[in-house]
């Protein structure tokens, strides 16, 4: 093709000469050379411009993986560099509260009602010694993890836990629960006070809060282990409920009451870092049943229309009286 063109173009350029009466000698040794325009002037970075283009081997769309066998799936993993992948999955968790009870302490029928010189104040005494040796051997067993754990002291930041917590929800500080309630008792508690404005005060010691239940287990190795204590309240709050518009669902600011709760409070042993943390409440299976709390709701009034009364017939009456004659 480009020869073709130079014949054409040198036989164009020898008429036009005739034409003009000019004509030159002919060209002897004349060689046509073919001449590529897309090829470099400079061939020194060949292997170079070479090398930038990198073939890219397209996937195999058509097939699937379940119809390679497993030969063929091996050598496309050993093709790619990939690691054959293994028959489990594992997971990283952190368990930093149990999720139940351990052996929950059944409290005994009239507590904080009955006197303990009576009879059945002194047999609620004889079950709480003979249940006192295992509450014994677990307490020994959380002083072999915290050294300075002491009956008393403990009942002290029990206190300040329980009263903490009750100020958090009364603030609707939910951040801050967390610290004093574990992951068990947090969406328990958050249910509560949701929707809800909690007036809540702590005035005073009934009795002093005591110690009446411990165990410890152990979970999936033995080295995490977890214990807890039931912590025995007798005090008298206040306590007022309102519902999100402001009217009030229950108790009062004003009026104290007498308050019995039995508090499990939990801590994970093995953790260094483990703090002592509301998980549950106790409640008695003798207790009598509560009444449910009113739920509030918009009400909607409904316009009656009677058809026998033609409407505005009171004002024309009145205006036809007042009309003088």
């Amino acid at each position: 093709m480009a020869l073709r063109t130079a014949l054409a173009n040198a036989s164009s350029r020898l008429l036009n000469e005739h034409i003009s009466g000019v004509v030159r000698a002919p060209l002897l040794n004349a060689q046509f050379v073919r001449h590529r325009k897309t090829k470099h002037w400079l061939p020194k970075w060949k292997q170079l411009r070479r090398l930038k283009v990198i073939p890219v081997k397209l996937p195999e769309l058509g097939k699937k993986p379940s119809d390679l066998t497993e030969e063929e799936m091996r050598s496309r993993m050993k093709e790619q560099g990939l690691v054959p992948p293994r028959p489990w999955m594992e997971h990283q968790h952190f368990i930093s509260s149990s999720g139940d009870i351990f052996e929950p302490y059944v409290p005994p029928e009239g507590d904080g009602k009955v006197s303990p010189i009576s009879a059945q104040g002194a047999k609620q005494n004889l079950v709480f010694l003979e249940k006192k040796s295992r509450t014994m051997l677990a307490v020994r067993k959380i002083r072999q993890y915290d050294e300075d754990f002491d009956g008393p002291e403990f009942c002290k930041s029990a206190t300040d836990i329980y009263i903490k917590m009750h100020e958090c929800m009364a603030a609707n500080d939910k951040e801050t629960l967390i610290n004093y309630i574990t992951e068990r008792a947090y969406p328990e508690v958050v249910h509560n006070i949701d929707n809800k404005t909690l007036r809540w005060k702590y005035l005073k010691d009934i009795e002093l809060p005591r110690i009446v239940h411990a165990r410890n287990t152990e979970v999936i190795t033995p080295d995490n282990v977890f214990a807890q204590v039931t912590v025995r309240f007798h005090t008298q709050q206040t306590l007022a409920i309102y519902d999100r518009f402001g009217r009030l669902m229950h108790g009062s600011e004003i009026l104290a009451k007498d308050v019995l709760e039995y508090v499990v409070f939990e801590k994970h042993l093995s953790n260094q870092y483990g703090l002592w943390r509301v998980h549950a409440k106790i409640i008695p299976t003798w207790l009598p049943p509560k009444d449910n709390t009113k739920l509030t709701y918009r009400k909607v009034f409904e316009t009656v229309v009677d058809p026998n009364v033609v409407p505005h017939d009171d004002a024309t009456d009145k205006t036809a009286e007042k009309t003088p004659n």
